[in-house]
């Protein structure tokens, strides 16, 4: 009888997001253990060989890696199933290479009372600001390792969604509803006006009032209507003939 974790992933059972084909053999790569779920993740040989096209095969991703092509955030990556929480595959400028924003999970206090919190990619980081509590964001600086600045998780402050049905959408927090025993609404209205709830699981602060601290992908988290989508498509090719 097998026993331990699983070592393979069937295709049909990897996650949608993906986008795999059916007919493109029986196996996915499987995400190897870490901080994130496994169903949030996307490994890199994804990103580097189905979207960048960096190379064909499963072995040229690897030998890509062992030679440092590719940076990685804590160490060389060895193994390319390393999980990866990259919203997007996009440029990065190069003040914004230097930082990075963390979700903190929790915050507790170890041996002899020493206060640490928990981030949403593992990280722990002692002695933090009194005023830093669950749920808050925190600005890291990579090469000090150290907390610069904080965002409170308060409304009227923008946010970023990371799951549910509206994920990649931003907005604004309007409204926060609690209930007790079940999961708390987060209500959050985008740019144009458009209203939506999500919860509180879902919602990644990403600056304080309505400026983000860091750049928006294309689209700035708007999510348009199929009718919007094609009138846009159609302005967009009315000017490119005319």
């Amino acid at each position: 009888m097998a026993r331990g974790l699983k070592k393979h992933l069937k295709r049909l059972n990897a996650p949608k997001h993906w986008m795999l084909d059916k007919l493109g053999g029986a196996f996915a790569p499987k995400p190897s253990s870490g901080p994130h779920k496994s169903r949030e993740c996307l490994p890199l040989i994804l990103i580097m060989r189905n979207r960048l096209k960096y190379a064909l095969t499963y072995r040229e991703i690897r030998r890509i890696l062992l030679v440092s092509w590719m940076l990685c955030l804590f160490q060389k990556p060895t193994r390319i199933s390393v999980c990866s929480m990259i919203p997007r595959v996009d440029s990065v400028r190069d003040e914004e290479a230097k930082f990075k924003l963390c979700k903190v999970r929790s915050v507790q206090f170890g041996k002899k009372g020493i206060p640490y919190l928990n981030t949403y990619d593992g990280r722990t980081i002692r002695y933090p600001d009194p005023l830093i509590k669950a749920n808050d964001t925190i600005k890291l600086d990579l090469e000090a390792n150290k907390i610069v600045d904080f965002i409170k998780f308060d409304v009227g402050n923008v946010v970023m969604v990371t799951g549910g049905r509206n994920r990649g959408r931003v907005g604004v927090i309007k409204n926060r509803e609690k209930h007790k025993g079940s999961f708390e609404t987060i209500h959050i209205q985008d740019a144009l006006g458009h209203e939506f709830a999500t919860r509180l699981g879902n919602v990644f602060t990403i600056g304080k009032g309505t400026k983000p601290w860091v750049s928006l992908p294309k689209g700035k988290g708007i999510k348009l209507s199929i009718i919007e989508e094609a009138r846009k498509r159609l302005a967009a090719q009315s000017a490119t003939t005319a």
